[in-house]
C-alpha cells in the first residue's frame, strides 16, 4: 500500500510538471499568436508575431492571393496588415500588421529538436480561439507535398491536435520557443499532423525581407536528414554525424545529370557538412544558380565527389 501511494504521489507531481511547462511555455507564446482573415474573402486562419513592428508569420495557404488581412490578437485588439510576401513551395506568408507589439514569439533552432519532446500548438481552429493542444516531435525531416505540387522538406511531424484554423500557428518546445509553423494535418489519420520547421521559416522569412520572394538553386532532389557513420564522416572529412539522404532524383534534372542517384548521402557541399534538410534548403540559395558545386557524396562503394550545377527554380 505504501509504495501504491508513493507511485501516485509521484505520478502526480509529474503530471503537474509537465502541466506547468505546457503552461509556461503557451503563457510566454500565446500572447504573439492571431487570428487572421482576409479582408473581402473567406477563411481564416492562425498567424504569430515575431517581431514589435508588426512581422507576423502565417501559412500561404491562409492568406492565398489576398493583398490585405485582418489581424486580431487576443486582447481582441484588430490591426489591418498587408502582405509582404508569399513561398508557395513551404507554405509560408510574411504579413506586415499596422502598430507596434508588445508580444513576440521567438523563432527557435529546429535543428535541436529530438523525436519524444513535447509539442504545443496554439491557434484558431475551427472556431474555437485561442486553443492549446499538446503532444510530442513524433518524427523529423519529413517531406510533403504543397500546393505547388512541390515537396516541402524538413518538415516535422506532431502528435498535438490540429484542425482547420491552427493553419499558420505556431508549434512551440517547452522552453517557449516556437519550432515550427503548422501547416497540415492528414484527413482520416488519427494523431497525425505538420509544421515547417523554424530554420526553414527562417530562411524564407530573410529572403522575403530582403527580396520580397524566396529565390533558390533547384537540383531536381528530395532528402531526408539521416545519421552519417563515423566512418564515412571520417572519409568524407566532415565532424558531423547527421548528413541528408537523397529520396528521390528528378530525372533529367541537375542532380540525375550530374550522377547522382536515389539512396545517395550528401555529406558535404564545397567543403560545408550538411548536417541535414535545413542545411540542404538554405545552401541552395540564388548564389549557387548556374555554379558548379561540389558534393560530397557517401555511397556503398565510398566516397566520392559530384559536381552539380544548379538552376534557377522556376
Amino acid at each position: 500500500m505504501a509504495f501504491a501511494a508513493e507511485k501516485l504521489q509521484s505520478d502526480d507531481a509529474l503530471l503537474d510538471a509537465y502541466s506547468a511547462t505546457v503552461a509556461d511555455a503557451v503563457d510566454r507564446i500565446g500572447p504573439a499568436v492571431c487570428r487572421i482573415e482576409r479582408i473581402g474573402a473567406g477563411g481564416h486562419g492562425s498567424g504569430f508575431v515575431i517581431a514589435q513592428d508588426g512581422l507576423v508569420v502565417t501559412n500561404f495557404h491562409v492568406v492565398g492571393d489576398a493583398r490585405g488581412v485582418r489581424v486580431t490578437m487576443p486582447d481582441g485588439a484588430k490591426r489591418e496588415g498587408h502582405v509582404l510576401g508569399r513561398d508557395p513551395d513551404t507554405d509560408i506568408a510574411l504579413v506586415r500588421a499596422d502598430g507596434t507589439f508588445a508580444d513576440v514569439a521567438p523563432l527557435g533552432d529546429s535543428k535541436r529538436l529530438r523525436r519524444g519532446q513535447i509539442a504545443i500548438a496554439i491557434g484558431n481552429p475551427l472556431g474555437f480561439e485561442w486553443t492549446v493542444t499538446a503532444g510530442v516531435v513524433s518524427a523529423l525531416g519529413r517531406s510533403m507535398r504543397a500546393s505547388t505540387g512541390r515537396l516541402i522538406d524538413d518538415v516535422i511531424q506532431t502528435d498535438a491536435a490540429l484542425n482547420p484554423g491552427n493553419s499558420g500557428g505556431p508549434l512551440v518546445s517547452s522552453a517557449g520557443e516556437v519550432i515550427g509553423v503548422n501547416t497540415a494535418m492528414i484527413h482520416g489519420a488519427q494523431g497525425i499532423a505538420f509544421a515547417v520547421a523554424s530554420n526553414t521559416a527562417n530562411f524564407v522569412i530573410s529572403e522575403i525581407i530582403r527580396f520580397g520572394r524566396v529565390r533558390r538553386a533547384f537540383i531536381g532532389v528530395s532528402a531526408d536528414t539521416t545519421n552519417l557513420p563515423r566512418r564515412a564522416a571520417l572519409l568524407s572529412q566532415v565532424s558531423t554525424n547527421t548528413a541528408v539522404r537523397l529520396r528521390s532524383v528528378e530525372k533529367n534534372g541537375p542532380a540525375a545529370k550530374a550522377g547522382l542517384k536515389e539512396g545517395d548521402i550528401i555529406a558535404a557541399i564545397d567543403g560545408r557538412p550538411v548536417t541535414g534538410v535545413d542545411d540542404l534548403v538554405r545552401m541552395l540559395d540564388a548564389e549557387r544558380i548556374g555554379r558548379e558545386t561540389l558534393c560530397t557524396v557517401v555511397r556503398r562503394s565510398g566516397v566520392s565527389q559530384v559536381v552539380v550545377t544548379p538552376v534557377a527554380r522556376s
